[in-house]
């Protein structure tokens, strides 16, 4: 029967997991970003988010078993997190720039400019279109297949649940085994939970906004979105 003191830190552990995912925008603010440029649906965006934060998660909990099974110091831990976390922040920063500089690419070659078109009877008609979207002179193309989820997936396995490992996991195993098996998953359906949430809603009232000439642009602000999320995270510490 788990004791007292399980049961505080398993309120820890949500408490934890909510708070730490809430104020760290690289929780989901690229899959925010990416879902509005890419045109995700709600579905494949919560996927990849899941899937992402589980790899983010379980890293940390491996660690941290480890750790508990070898008698590593909790400092020490704590060194490998920090150096993980440098290490995430900055694949997002480069990530980011990346993307930003792609997507500006991609606008500026996509700029609208005007054709014009001659029929067999005579008449000619112009009109304005880009390369990239949908108009009447354009067969219809199926999206092509690109490693963002990816990428996105490996940059969240590399970046730590600071606070799982030193305020709940090591204080568990004073208890039992099995009351650290019950924190940490605690703390990672908190942790989920809370980012699909967050991307869910965000998602949601972000079908209502409309770029318009902006729109060509979005994937040049989806870069500019996760490069600041990993700039706040690397120099900001959230």
């Amino acid at each position: 029967m788990m004791d007292q003191g399980i049961w505080i830190l398993v309120g820890t552990a949500v408490f934890l997991g909510f708070f730490h995912t809430l104020i760290g925008p690289d929780h989901y603010l690229p899959f925010i970003a990416m879902a509005k440029a890419r045109q995700w649906p709600l579905k494949k965006t919560l996927l990849i988010a899941f899937f992402s934060g589980l790899g983010h998660v379980l890293s940390s909990v491996v660690l941290g078993f480890i750790g508990l099974a070898l008698g590593i110091a909790v400092s020490k831990l704590e060194l490998a997190e920090s150096w993980r976390g440098n290490a995430a922040a900055w694949l997002f920063i480069g990530f980011g720039f990346a993307y930003l500089v792609w997507g500006l690419h991609r606008a500026i070659k996509n700029k609208p400019h005007r054709h014009l078109h001659f029929h067999a009877d005579g008449e000619t008609h112009e009109h304005l279109h880009q390369h990239e979207s949908d108009h009447v002179h354009v067969h219809e193309r199926k999206e092509k297949a690109n490693i963002t989820p990816w990428v996105l997936f490996t940059i969240f396995v590399f970046g730590p649940c600071e606070p799982l490992i030193p305020l709940v996991m090591y204080p568990a195993a004073r208890h039992s085994i099995p009351g650290v098996i019950l924190v940490a998953s605690t703390f990672a359906v908190a942790t989920i939970a809370t980012m699909l949430i967050i991307i869910a809603l965000s998602s949601w009232g972000l079908r209502f906004v409309k770029l318009g000439p902006l729109e060509r642009y979005a994937h040049a602000l989806a870069g500019a979105a996760i490069l600041l999320s990993g700039l706040a995270v690397q120099f900001l510490g959230l």
